[in-house]
């Protein structure tokens, strides 16, 4: 493990932020920490990076680095009016970290920034943006990336290319953790996730098998399914060619084989899961 932290509590006035939370990271893994808007996850994240003191619990880092990690928290902090190469200079001159001009545009290369682009960050989309704030979380070549839900604001080809830059820090060999209340990107790119509601540990695991373990509806698409007549699922929803219907995940294929052997050329089969029905689980693995 490279970080382990156990029983973190951070109380406010108006109540606990962060309440009791357990986590550990490997190196090369990408972690989640999935909830609401105002479960604790930003907190968490800045007791995980120092920016805030736990009351209770501990937190272990085993690294030999000065700066094991590098972070994103909440809305990253660019100056606009500089180019994506000057704020990058002047960020690894706040951070003390290496410099020189081969390195930073090494950085800019790494999270697929042009290297030609001269005007200023202002004129930068926000995938662009995103990019860049994690080009700074790199500037100490940390073992740890930290992302403050980094998707939001994103268009899907935004979010898409996003999640390849993730995965491809991961395979460099550095532990990322995320956190999110959007369910679809932290199943693309997660192979862990923690799911936290009111500062509360209240639900973690690998993520195929918390997605499916949680899944009780499928969207089905075929020409002509919502013509089907069949006693093995009940269809909670029927429109042109597509049908959501209430089964488990480990009934689904034999209803797939089932509309095939019917004549139904079946096109999709989409799980559907929502974060209540994440938050409602009891936790797997604690």
């Amino acid at each position: 493990m490279i970080l382990e932290a156990t029983n973190l509590t951070k109380t406010y006035k108006s109540g606990k932020a962060v309440d009791a939370i357990s986590l550990k990271l490997k190196i090369g893994q990408i972690y989640g920490v999935l909830g609401r808007n105002g479960a604790g996850k930003t907190t968490l994240f800045k007791i995980l990076c120092n920016l805030v003191t736990a009351d209770h619990g501990s937190l272990k880092i085993h690294s030999t680095k000065l700066k094991p990690i590098g972070a994103i928290i909440e809305n990253p902090g660019l100056y606009t009016y500089l180019n994506a190469y000057e704020n990058l200079k002047v960020f690894a001159e706040i951070q003390n970290a290496p410099r020189d001009k081969t390195r930073l545009e090494q950085y800019l290369k790494t999270v697929g920034l042009p290297l030609d682009r001269k005007d200023a960050v202002r004129h930068f989309s926000m995938g662009m943006k995103q990019r860049l704030a994690i080009a700074i979380a790199l500037l100490n070549d940390p073992e740890i990336v930290i992302l403050d839900e980094p998707f939001s604001g994103l268009d899907p080809m935004g979010v898409s290319d996003l999640i390849r830059l993730i995965k491809s820090l991961a395979a460099k060999n550095k532990s990322v953790l995320i956190s999110s209340h959007m369910l679809a990107e932290l199943q693309n790119c997660c192979d862990y996730l923690y799911v936290i509601d009111r500062g509360k540990l209240v639900n973690q695991g690998e993520t195929t098998r918390l997605f499916n373990h949680s899944i009780s509806r499928y969207k089905i698409k075929g020409n002509g399914v919502e013509q089907v007549k069949n006693k093995l699922f009940k269809i909670i929803f029927a429109e042109k060619n597509s049908i959501d219907i209430e089964c488990k995940a480990t009934e689904i294929s034999k209803i797939l084989e089932n509309l095939i052997q019917q004549g139904y050329q079946i096109t999709a089969c989409i799980p559907q899961v929502t974060l209540n029905e994440l938050l409602s689980q009891q936790p797997n693995d604690v």
